[in-house]
């Protein structure tokens, strides 16, 4: 049996998307309800990703099909393709499985030529519409299946509307149409070299095999490629009758959905344009009414196409997004699919259909998009800078808020400007008469869309809801020339490189930036709602953990060296802190010059103290020898009164109550909660002065015989940052490493700790410290840091009286230490993924240099499928983080294990760590949301998996 490449819509249904697309499974659903679809039929996707397979060729056996679903077509119009007495006319219509609004081609008007042209206009009564759906079709055929500018026939239709008093479409005669159907064949021919097809059936051909091959069009593949949507999928084509819009003031078109998609308000939301085709109201030519008015204009049509609304909605059990055309009064559907919406939107709309019983808590969870959280959480413009901005007469215009948010940037006028732009993470605001699909790139690089024609559901508005873009449409007080990448408006010129900054909450336009602030966490009420039945959701799930604190589900931590920070990830929801960076302490202003004097001391006065050693060591093995004894006391007196070890240890004594007020902060801060504290990890050299800025400043000393003791004094320095340079300093004195030969650092730290933690312990608040060891590669590493430091732990306490609950650590961020987690374990009571530098070493790259001049690159060239940075790397680091966890668990069963890179606040990589049986992820505060929801979703996508 041959293969069935062709569904009537009578065939398919609502679960047939991955083969029907989303338009056709739609299209299909609403014709077997029985509501008033026009007849056609879907060519699937599987036949698309045939035609590629075969070299854009119809699979064999689908042009049949095509023909045969064309008579059945026929059939229930009582129409004929071709047929100059009653003429059937089709569009062709792209539909992937995936929701890619504007970024596919359609092609409408398919059927007329020069024979049925007349048959259209004798069956209709209006030679008028005759004409207008053959510009139409000329147009778009010439423009999408056989690649013309577009601009070409504009100009053309440009000419002919300024003839007319309003200047629109609408108002162009039938003579005037007639001419320009002319002019567009010959422009066809000039630029083809042949004549506009005649042949329908030659049309409808070509107009498929256009629609498959806009699947792999730039701006599809770059809307893929931004959506993490799949290449292989592949599009249907949907062969539909047409119903016209453009029939008189009886007639219309337009777009709608049964929620606002940029509140998420429970109310019909959308646009319509009376005597106009489909693509009018996209493509944003005119700019349309409210579908409120047609209640007034056409209120019979109003209350059939609100009933089917309401009742397509109960049906999916979401919004939807509608296109309906009235032909001469009667209503027909032509799509229904998922709307976009903006992050207000889906949350406000998830939540707001659980009260509604029409969804459980658990779907709900699943419909909010991680990403969706980020936008709630964008800054917003700052009202106090906004009225400032107002009373200096910077605002230029107000137009439709078409997508809420705030954004200051740059004005560009074309979208390959903002793409270059926008990757060299310049803030670029994209001006633009009306957008097209072709402007998607530079859209995805935007951080605003301003536009003068198009309404609430133009391409526009569509897109930039569905990339959370703020967006202002219709701004029809503009005056935008492309060509001269400037616009004007009253008397004020903004150009190229101008800032302006626009409110799509509000649809205000204003010259010049306006200051931002952070939005109130705690007024997002619906979120706070969604992600609390986030939290109930993945915490059912009881997983392994140490005793002292209730392990259930994929906790979410964060990472946060600062008691404010601290404050924003517990408001935010965090249940600990997975990363406390103790160096960052170092690098305040105040403190750092104490910091350089440790270390310009250090060499010399760990001199001291191995001299010590080595006399102490000969001293145990002839402990009664006088002259032993003598040197001991010698070298001592030596260190007391070096100079280098006196600075030393007083730069230790003058940061030890410094490092304790950080973490009594920051514990107080979690009180009840656990924070991982990791001592001093990167290389001494980074909190000294620029080795190559000094040589540059002794060297213009000498050149300018500059003062000598200042001299003398850069010579010294640059000598001593000279003898602390490494050729690779990541995998150089860090870490652990820095413990293990300059203990005094890390025992300093250690007593700060575990002083701010007795102190905080007699006032009665809760603590849980964890210290963690850094960079350790070998388990006797591990066993020399946590002997030493432990000691330290000991005396700190009999000084205070209290004893503390405290773990001691380590971060696994060295392949061997993963490959040896069984031995590590002994001495480690967590682990923490350090996936940053463990993805570096397992990809053998340094992050710094190859973002900059390969990585993004391969991923470009499809040689690696994510940065590895931004995504966990499952294949190799997630293999070796595996190894891990069951190594270690095997040696401790309870073994607290997280994740603490910026994997930590990454969807996949989440879903990664709960698969993989990590008791938390951590993250920056403000990503903590976003993980709350991904830990939620990743639990329910195992257990779907599970059943």
């Amino acid at each position: 049996m041959a293969h069935k490449w062709v569904y009537l819509f009578s065939e398919g249904n609502k679960d047939m998307r991955n083969l029907l697309g989303g338009k056709g499974a739609g299209v299909a659903e609403m014709t077997n309800a029985g509501l008033p679809v026009p007849p056609g039929f879907t060519i699937t996707t599987e036949a698309c990703n045939a035609y590629y397979d075969a070299g854009k060729q119809f699979p064999a056996g689908m042009w049949k099909q095509t023909l045969a679903a064309l008579k059945k077509v026929e059939e229930q119009t009582g129409k004929k393709f071709g047929d100059p007495a009653n003429p059937l006319l089709v569009s062709v219509r792209s539909g992937a499985k995936f929701s890619m609004p504007g970024m596919m081609d359609t092609v409408l008007n398919l059927g007329l030529n020069a024979q049925t042209l007349p048959g259209l206009a004798r069956l209709t009564g209006d030679e008028r519409f005759a004409y207008d759906a053959y510009r139409r079709l000329i147009q778009m055929f010439g423009r999408i299946v056989m690649g013309i500018d577009g601009a070409k026939f504009e100009a053309i239709l440009d000419a002919y509307k300024e003839r007319t008093e309003g200047k629109k479409d609408t108002d162009l005669t039938t003579d005037m149409l007639k001419a320009i159907v002319a002019e567009y064949k010959a422009l066809y021919k000039a630029e083809i070299g042949s004549d506009f097809p005649e042949d329908p059936y030659e049309q409808l051909r070509l107009a498929i095999g256009a629609v498959f091959g806009s699947w792999f069009g730039k701006r599809a593949v770059d809307y893929r490629n931004f959506n993490k949507i799949p290449h292989d999928l592949g599009t249907a084509a949907n062969v539909q009758t047409m119903v016209f819009g453009n029939m008189g003031f009886n007639s219309g078109t337009g777009v709608a959905f049964t929620r606002d998609p940029a509140t998420g308000k429970k109310e019909l939301y959308g646009e319509y344009l009376l005597n106009a085709q489909g693509e009018d109201v996209v493509a944003g030519i005119r700019t349309p009414r409210k579908i409120a008015e047609m209640q007034t204009e056409l209120p019979a049509i109003y209350t059939q196409f609100r009933q089917i609304a309401e009742r397509l909605e109960r049906h999916y059990r979401d919004v939807q997004d509608l296109e309906f055309t009235i032909e001469k009064g009667k209503l027909w559907m032509l799509q229904t699919r998922a709307g976009k919406r903006t992050a207000a939107a889906a949350v406000k709309i998830a939540v707001d259909m659980v009260k509604e019983g029409l969804i459980s808590k658990e779907e709900a969870v699943l419909r909010v998009e991680p990403p969706h959280v980020i936008q709630l959480l964008l800054p917003r413009f700052d009202e106090a800078a906004k009225a400032k901005a107002r009373q200096a007469g910077a605002l230029l215009a107000s137009g439709l808020n078409a997508s809420p948010g705030a954004a200051t940037g740059q004005a560009i006028f074309d979208p390959d400007t903002a793409e270059t732009m926008g990757k060299a993470k310049e803030p670029v605001i994209l001006v633009r008469t009306e957008t097209s699909p072709d402007d998607v790139h530079g859209m995805l690089h935007a951080k605003g869309i301003l536009t003068q024609r198009g309404g609430a559901t133009s391409h526009a508005a569509v897109v930039a809801r569905g990339l959370g873009l703020p967006c202002v449409a219709g701004c029809e007080a503009l005056r935008i020339d492309e060509e001269a990448k400037l616009f004007s408006v009253n008397s004020q010129v903004i150009k190229e490189g101008d800032f302006i900054s626009i409110d799509g909450t509000t649809g205000e336009v204003f010259s010049g930036q306006i200051a931002t602030i952070e939005p109130n966490f705690a007024e997002e009420h619906d979120l706070i709602t969604l992600l609390s039945w986030a939290d109930e959701i993945r915490q059912r799930e009881v997983r392994h953990g140490p005793e002292g604190y209730p392990r259930q589900g994929l906790q979410v931590w964060a990472n946060a060296d600062y008691p404010r920070d601290a404050q924003r990830a517990r408001d935010f929801g965090a249940q600990g802190i997975g990363l406390c960076r103790t160096e960052h302490m170092f690098f305040e202003q105040d403190r750092l010059p104490t910091v350089q004097k440790m270390i310009l001391s250090a060499s010399e006065a760990q001199a001291c103290y191995a001299k010590i050693k080595r006399a102490e060591d000969e001293l145990k093995r002839q402990p009664d020898d006088p002259k032993l004894i003598q040197a001991v006391q010698e070298a001592k007196k030596e260190a007391e009164n070096n100079t280098a070890v006196q600075t030393y240890e007083g730069a230790l004594a003058s940061l030890l109550p410094i490092q304790r007020g950080d973490f009594v902060g920051i514990l107080r801060t979690m009180h009840g909660l656990p924070v991982i504290i990791r001592l001093i990890d990167p290389p001494l050299h980074e909190f000294l002065p620029s080795y190559e800025e000094l040589l540059v400043e002794v060297t213009e000393l000498k050149c300018k015989g500059g003062d000598p003791a200042e001299l003398a004094e850069k010579e010294a320095l640059l000598k001593e940052v000279a003898a602390m340079r490494e050729a690779n300093p990541m995998l150089g004195l860090r870490g652990c490493r820095l413990g293990i030969t300059m203990p005094q650092i890390t025992q300093m730290q250690v007593r700060a700790i575990l002083e701010a933690a007795c102190l905080l312990t007699k006032e009665g608040v809760e603590v849980h410290p964890e210290i963690m060891i850094p960079l350790v590669g070998h388990v006797n590493e591990l066993k020399n840091q946590r002997e030493a430091l432990e000691t330290v732990a000991r005396q700190v306490m009999a000084e205070q009286g209290v004893n503390v609950d405290y773990k001691f650590g380590t971060m696994i961020e060295i392949p061997r230490a993963a490959l040896t987690a069984d031995q590590i374990a002994e001495y480690a009571q967590f682990f923490s993924f350090g996936t940053n530098d463990l993805t570096q070493t397992v990809f053998g790259i340094s992050r710094d240099d190859a973002e900059g001049k390969f990585l993004l690159w391969y991923v470009e060239q499809k040689l690696l499928p994510d940065n590895p940075f931004q995504v966990l790397d499952r294949e190799g680091v997630g293999q070796l983080m595996r190894t891990c966890v069951e190594k270690g668990r095997k040696t401790r069963s309870n073994l607290e294990i997280g994740i603490c890179g910026e994997h930590g606040g990454e969807p996949s990589s989440i879903e990664f760590c709960h698969m993989a049986g990590l008791n938390y992820v951590s993250c920056s505060p403000f990503r903590v949301p976003v993980a709350r929801l991904a830990a939620a979703q990743a639990a329910l996508t195992k257990a779907e998996k599970d059943k």
